[in-house]
């Protein structure tokens, strides 16, 4: 006779499962926070997701905080789903827009996710994950569904919304797709019949309208955890990669590393908080030895680089890239080995070699780091991003990147 496995102590869970939540107001979280003991109360697995389109080639560390949150639900024992929204996606969630969000074709989102998969691997366990794609039931939908689900909302309701309000102030559009995207999510909690669903603060929205319609479709409404938005490496607007201001999920440790190098000092209690396993209390005693002067800043924010970069790869090459940063950065070192280009002819422009040698992925990224003065060549800083390259020239870009130019005759 085997005996049922237990879940671990509730009150365990709740510690580790509330922290770092954000959920706008005081009684939205004690609704929550009672609604998630109780359902933990029953101790069996919950079924947990988070929804994620594929909209772009690569997600960034802001999409990691609520694998993380799924990964401590995953690591108590609880089932997890990892939903690719390539149907929703073809709308693009407009939660975080004060315009339409362009709408990206069927074929763009299928070649984006096909790395979604590989990259949610850093950070939550493949083998105790299930990966969904919510075309399964949305694309299923007849038009008769859909106008039922559209019967379960006012217009009012939508119009609530922050982003849309302001839109409508301004006498901008706002357009009945952007109304159907929160009804689709909504739809998604009642196709895998979610006991919790985890998002950034701005989906509150649609996490609600999914409690709403599992209740309309006899379903125990889900428990949301909402998150809030990560700050980018300039410490002001949300982590995106349009803005450049983005920490690839995928990046080498030594680009993760530089980056994470790069936020302002306001940052750092944060992403220790949302992007890091350093307990609480650890995290909250060095930062107050750094206030009270006994830990220089810079020592604070790379214990911070060296956590955040071992989440995504092994201890030992966090430390690498550490050691790199130390010497290229703090001691301003050149470093013995770089990554090389061989010239094609006698010389090549800038913007040609980095997209070649993969230190830019556009053209107008080249721009822009020309631009913002994040490229150097043999130590000077580069203002033409079309400036012709020798063999012996050496890039740099940004704080950690380098590239020796070689001839190839």
């Amino acid at each position: 006779m085997t005996t049922a496995r237990r879940m671990a102590p509730v009150g365990q869970q709740m510690a580790v499962l509330m922290r770092g939540t954000d959920f706008g107001d005081d009684t939205t979280r004690r609704i929550m926070e009672r609604e998630l003991r109780a359902r933990l109360e029953e101790d069996r697995p919950l079924r947990i997701y988070c929804g994620y389109d594929p909209t772009s080639v690569d997600l960034h560390l802001g999409h990691t905080l609520s694998m993380r949150k799924m990964r401590q639900f995953q690591d108590f024992g609880h089932e997890i789903t990892f939903l690719i929204g390539n149907f929703t996606g073809l709308i693009g969630d407009p939660s975080d827009r004060d315009r339409r969000r362009p709408m990206v074709t069927a074929d763009t989102l299928a070649a984006n996710a096909a790395t979604y998969e590989q990259q949610a691997g850093r950070i939550l366990d493949s083998a105790r994950t299930t990966v969904r794609y919510n075309a399964e039931w949305l694309g299923a939908l007849s038009f008769a569904d859909v106008i039922k689900l559209c019967s379960y909302f006012t217009v009012a309701e939508f119009l609530k919304r922050d982003n849309f309000a302001r839109r409508m102030e301004r006498e901008e559009p706002v357009y009945l797709s952007e109304f159907l995207y929160g009804l689709m999510q909504a739809y998604d909690a009642v196709a895998l019949h979610a006991d919790v669903q985890v998002g950034g603060t701005e989906q509150l929205f649609n996490l609600m309208a999914g409690r709403k319609l599992q209740e309309e479709f006899g379903q125990p409404p889900q428990i949301v955890i909402t998150l809030p938005l990560l700050v980018g490496t300039d410490g002001h607007e949300k982590m995106s990669k349009s803005l450049g201001n983005y920490i690839g999920v995928d990046e080498a440790p030594n680009s993760m590393f530089g980056k994470v190098m790069s936020i302002p000092d306001s940052a750092v209690p944060n992403y220790f908080t949302l992007l890091t396993n350093v307990p609480p209390a650890d995290a909250q005693a060095l930062l107050a030895d750094v206030a009270a002067g006994a830990v220089a800043p810079i020592e604070a924010k790379k214990r911070l680089a060296l956590e955040v970069t071992s989440t995504m790869y092994p201890r030992e090459a966090a430390e690498a890239a550490q050691s790199y940063f130390e010497s290229t950065f703090q001691r301003r070192e050149t470093p013995d080995e770089m990554q090389e280009h061989i010239l094609q002819a006698e010389t090549e422009r800038l913007d040609h070699v980095l997209l070649t040698a993969g230190l830019a992925k556009s053209a107008g990224e080249v721009r822009r780091l020309v631009t913002q003065g994040a490229v150097r060549l043999n130590g000077e800083p580069v203002t033409d991003f079309a400036a012709e390259l020798r063999a012996g020239d050496e890039v740099r870009v940004g704080r950690t990147r380098f590239l020796r130019i070689a001839s190839g005759r």
